[in-house]
């Protein structure tokens, strides 16, 4: 049975809205495309292969879908570990506005979030892969459908823009599972739920 994983880009205020370009996603007037680039490093490209390294099929949402389509076929070099699995592997586009998917090996699901992602998930392999995806992010992680959740914490504040961490759904606890920093200051953190948070006090008992 595979996991579900979200790889994303946060900065620290939480925003991943067009970490790779200017115009990327201006949606809601986004002005600061790209603030994920100043920080790119060996470090960080090291772990980026090795999450596509376990990938065996995508998840996406359809905005980040048509991004990665309008770029990676254009990468055609078959040793580049990312364009090789996103051009090759299965993708899954979760959209309700998108007819068809002309990338190679793409299928377009419109049906109910859970029941979709564990059809998935009950097929063979490591690792079903959600990258960037806002909107599928936030609604995955309301209804506690993630197993692995991979958080690059880039030390940029923005003061606008789309946010991973959506209001609603059930309060839940994560073990810290990975963890390392880059040559650049990005966190690269690895949790996993363990279940309903808990909670207590500091307060001094009488």
């Amino acid at each position: 049975m595979a996991k579900l994983t979200l790889t994303t880009f946060m900065t620290l205020d939480g925003v991943m809205q067009a970490p790779g370009g200017p115009d990327e996603d201006r949606t809601d007037g986004f002005e600061y495309g790209g603030w994920s680039v100043p920080f790119a490093d060996e470090d960080f490209g090291r772990f980026m292969n090795e999450v596509f390294e376990r990938v065996d099929c995508f998840l996406l949402g359809r905005r980040t879908y048509e991004i990665f389509a309008s770029y990676w076929p254009k990468v055609t070099d078959e040793n580049d570990p990312i364009a090789s699995r996103l051009n090759s592997l299965p993708k899954y586009v979760v959209s309700r506005t998108l007819d068809k998917a002309d990338w190679n090996n793409s299928t377009v699901i419109s049906g109910d979030l859970t029941e979709e992602v564990n059809r998935l998930k009950q097929g063979p392999g490591r690792e079903v892969q959600v990258h960037g995806s806002a909107r599928l992010a936030q609604s995955l992680i309301a209804l506690g459908l993630l197993d692995e959740l991979n958080v690059l914490v880039f030390p940029v504040f923005l003061g606008k823009g789309r946010r991973l961490f959506p209001d609603g759904g059930a309060p839940t606890a994560f073990e810290l599972t990975g963890h390392r920093t880059t040559s650049t200051g990005v966190t690269i953190q690895t949790y996993r739920p363990t279940g309903p948070a808990e909670f207590g006090t500091y307060e001094l008992g009488e």
